[in-house]
C-alpha cells in the first residue's frame, strides 16, 4: 500500500529505447514521486520490436534494450534514490525459439509433444498465447523456481508482477471454453496451490520481495 508504481516500455518510454537512457532519467521519475518501477517483460523475447510478452530465453535480458551490465547499473541506481525495481515476469508460456519447446517437439501436429515435461500438447484454458506451460509438472515448478531465483541472486530486482497467473491452471472443459471468463475466475484449488508454492519459494530467497499477480 506504500508503492508507487510507473510502469515502463523501455521500447517507448525514449527515443534511444535502451535501458542506459532510463537510468538517466532516474531523476525525473524520482521527482514524480514514483518510488518502484516496473519494467515490462525484460528477457530474451522474439524479435526486437515488441512488449516482451514472447519470451524464449528466461536467464537473458533482451538485447535489444542494452547489455546485462547496463541493467545491473540501472538497479543499482534505483536502489540509490530509494526506488524498487519491479519485473514483469511471463511464465505462462514460451515462444518457438525456446529450446524447451523446440527439444520436445510434435512436428506432425506442429505443436509440443506429448512427452514434454514443461509444456501442454494443448492450451489447458482459453486465453493462452504461444506454448502454455504446464504449472503441475515438477518440471516447471523447478524451471519457474530457477528463473525466480535468477534474476534475484543475479540482478538484485525487489519484485515481480506475474503476468496471466489465471493461466497457472490444468483446469480445462467445455464450460470453460463457452464461458471463460465466469468459470476461469471460480476458486481452483490447485492454481492456489501453484501460485503460494511458487511466492513461498521466492519469500526463501528474500523475505521483503514484491509478488504481485495480474489474476482474479
Amino acid at each position: 500500500d506504500k508503492l508507487v508504481i510507473y510502469e515502463i516500455l523501455i521500447r517507448d518510454f525514449t527515443g534511444n529505447r535502451d535501458i542506459k537512457t532510463i537510468t538517466d532519467t532516474i531523476p525525473y521519475l524520482k521527482r514524480l514521486g514514483v518510488n518502484a518501477i516496473e519494467l515490462m517483460p525484460f528477457s530474451e523475447f522474439e524479435g526486437n520490436d515488441s512488449w516482451g510478452y514472447n519470451p524464449s530465453f528466461y536467464f537473458a535480458p533482451d538485447k535489444f534494450y542494452g547489455t546485462k551490465e547496463a541493467l545491473k547499473e540501472f538497479i543499482d541506481a534505483c536502489h540509490a534514490e530509494g526506488i524498487a525495481v519491479i519485473i514483469d515476469m511471463v511464465l505462462n508460456h514460451a515462444f518457438g525459439q525456446s529450446p524447451m519447446v523446440q527439444m520436445y517437439w510434435d512436428a506432425v501436429n506442429n505443436r509440443p509433444a506429448e512427452n514434454s515435461p514443461w509444456f501442454n500438447p494443448v492450451a489447458r484454458h482459453p486465453y493462452n498465447v504461444g506454448y502454455d506451460m504446464n504449472h503441475e509438472s515438477e518440471a516447471t515448478a523447478y524451471f519457474v523456481n530457477r528463473v525466480n531465483e535468477f534474476w534475484i541472486n543475479e540482478y538484485k530486482i525487489d519484485g515481480y508482477r506475474f503476468d496471466l497467473t489465471k493461466g497457472f491452471t490444468q483446469k480445462f472443459t467445455d464450460t470453460i471454453k463457452n464461458n471463460p471468463v465466469g468459470e476461469w475466475g471460480k476458486l481452483d484449488t490447485a492454481r492456489v496451490r501453484i501460485l503460494k508454492n511458487m511466492a513461498n519459494h521466492i519469500w526463501s530467497v528474500d523475505s521483503t520481495f514484491y509478488v504481485i499477480f495480474e489474476h482474479l
